[in-house]
């Protein structure tokens, strides 16, 4: 019952000609397309680490932030070390006692005053002594937070003041030269995804398509879902980071189709249109019957277009020229 008056709406339009003065147009011909179906997906980082503390202490200098690009062992944050310091200076005390008592051993043991296995006992605790004091050296290292690797940082998980603790994130920092997309593919799909080599995606908030670098279906599934994860590689992009929304379209095969861009048509409920440029240059709002989305940014015309139709890729442009042209025939 609702679909009554759009129908009424098309055809009372249909009927309104106006002449057409410089709209940009396409002469729709069938051609050959790509036969692709979509899949929801989201960008990631392909290498991505994330930093976390060591050593326990609280954090008394931050000095990178997110958004901020960094090189490898570039110090980001520093944590207050005074007791890993601490216990350095009691290792290394404990190495030179262990040394000293080993070097007093060894002599006596050549003077015959001990026997050999005093010698070896001064010796495990000198080699025990000389790990702690390694061990501690590496633990004073740790209050500088650097690092690991060159790129972007995406997020920083702790403010100056906080109290970090070994384990606890405190940045994610990703390369941002390597990016891609990871979608989820129903399993019966699965059979002719085995054959694809290429996809588009498509970046909706950007208005953006690229082609993917490659197509690698991983040869497990989810048990709960019966889905498989497909990762799909994308070129070095500016603008796009990871956690993005994209939509990836498999190229699955091709056939001659006649189409229209996706941004000529006009929807109203159910039913959609284009403004058709007739010959004498006047516009004309045709009725479709569309098929399914294929190629870039296409769509397939059962109905309502003959080849060399052209079609106003602008339909708002289209629009205020058939509203102007009213005014204009009214006024006269």
């Amino acid at each position: 019952m609702k679909t009554k008056p759009f129908f009424a709406f098309f055809l009372a339009l249909t009927a309104t000609i106006a002449i057409a003065d410089g709209l940009p147009t396409v002469t729709v011909q069938p051609h050959q397309v790509d036969l692709t179906f979509p899949a929801e997906s989201l960008v990631e980082a392909v290498q991505q680490a994330t930093v976390g503390a060591q050593i326990a202490g609280r954090i008394i200098e931050v000095k990178m932030d997110a958004g901020q690009r960094v090189k490898k062992g570039d110090v980001l944050m520093r944590i207050d070390g005074r007791e890993a310091e601490e216990a350095a200076r009691a290792a290394d005390a404990q190495y030179a006692n262990a040394k000293l008592n080993f070097d007093r051993n060894k002599s006596l043991k050549d003077q015959k005053f001990v026997s050999q296995s005093a010698v070896d006992k001064s010796k495990a605790d000198l080699d025990a002594a000389s790990a702690n004091r390694q061990a501690a050296g590496a633990s004073r290292s740790h209050a500088s937070i650097a690092a690991p690797i060159n790129g972007i940082i995406a997020r920083r998980h702790a403010e100056m003041g906080d109290m970090a603790t070994p384990g606890k994130p405190l940045f994610t920092i990703y390369e941002p030269g390597a990016l891609r997309v990871t979608a989820s593919v129903p399993q019966y799909r699965l059979p002719e995804m085995r054959g694809v080599k290429s996809a588009r995606v498509e970046f909706p908030e950007l208005a953006k398509w690229v082609d993917a670098t490659s197509v690698n279906l991983l040869p497990t599934a989810d048990t709960s879902t019966h889905v498989s994860q497909v990762r799909v590689g994308l070129p070095a992009l500016t603008d796009v980071t990871p956690g993005m929304f994209a939509r990836v379209h498999f190229v699955v095969g091709s056939a001659e189709k006649l189409t229209v861009p996706v941004a000529a048509v006009l929807r109203r409920g159910e039913v959609a249109a284009v403004y058709v440029q007739l010959a004498d240059n006047r516009l004309s709002l045709r009725q479709l019957r569309l098929g399914e989305a294929v190629g870039q940014g296409e769509i397939e015309v059962l109905a309502g277009l003959a080849a060399g139709d052209k079609v106003v890729t602008d339909p708002i442009k289209a629009g205020i020229e058939l509203k102007s042209s009213a005014a204009r025939s009214a006024g006269k």
